[in-house]
């Protein structure tokens, strides 16, 4: 039973972090140069994470409402598709419940590597031209090693977030189907206070 909820932490933890940072990396990269309309996309990719959690979920709650309402099914009827009863379905409620942990936790990391980023010298790039280093190379041998501390930086960050999960997963799912997506967090609430077991 325990077992459940640790790999439920675990695979959340893996998979929301390691996406959004790979997509936080992403879109600072894309984001970086100075285009026209730049600063805009900045803050649409930065708003998730200033939202409160509570509303992110209600908001995915009703993206995934399994009646013909709820948007997702409205699109794939629209489509053609069939339709789902998503978080009613135990293989794929713990992903579904990923997605909005990861949209809240992207803009962050966008931020935090836009700011590394714009602290590494065009020195660097200059030599890397002069020498003849493509683009890709530039960043393995240049971005990428002078990104380590702020990477390291948001990965604790990102960890700890992940593991704190409880809004999400009370409001979406109160932890089931068939606890498929209760984590550590969400049994320490449900033990305290709900079956009154503080100890």
């Amino acid at each position: 039973m325990y077992c459940i909820k640790i790999q439920n932490s675990v695979l959340y933890w893996g998979i929301t972090v390691g996406i959004s940072m790979a997509l936080g990396l992403l879109l600072a990269v894309m984001l970086n140069r100075p285009r026209k309309g730049v600063g805009f996309f900045r803050a649409a990719f930065y708003v998730p994470n200033v939202l409160s959690l509570v509303a992110v979920a209600l908001m995915w709650l009703w993206i995934y409402d399994p009646a013909p309402r709820g948007v997702l099914n409205t699109l794939l009827m629209a489509l053609n598709f069939p339709v789902s009863d998503w978080l009613f379905n135990p293989k794929i409620a713990l992903p579904l419940v990923m997605v909005p942990g990861i949209w809240t936790m992207v803009g962050f990391n966008m931020v935090v590597y836009l700011a590394g980023l714009q602290t590494i010298s065009g020195e660097y790039y200059e030599a890397a031209r002069i020498e003849g280093a493509s683009t890709l190379q530039q960043f393995r041998f240049i971005t990428f090693p002078l990104l380590k501390p702020i990477t390291f930086f948001i990965f604790v960050m990102a960890s700890i977030k992940s593991f704190q999960v409880f809004d999400q997963i009370y409001i979406m799912t109160n932890g089931g189907p068939a606890n498929a997506t209760t984590t550590i967090a969400f049994e320490i609430y449900q033990n305290g206070f709900q079956f009154y077991k503080m100890g």
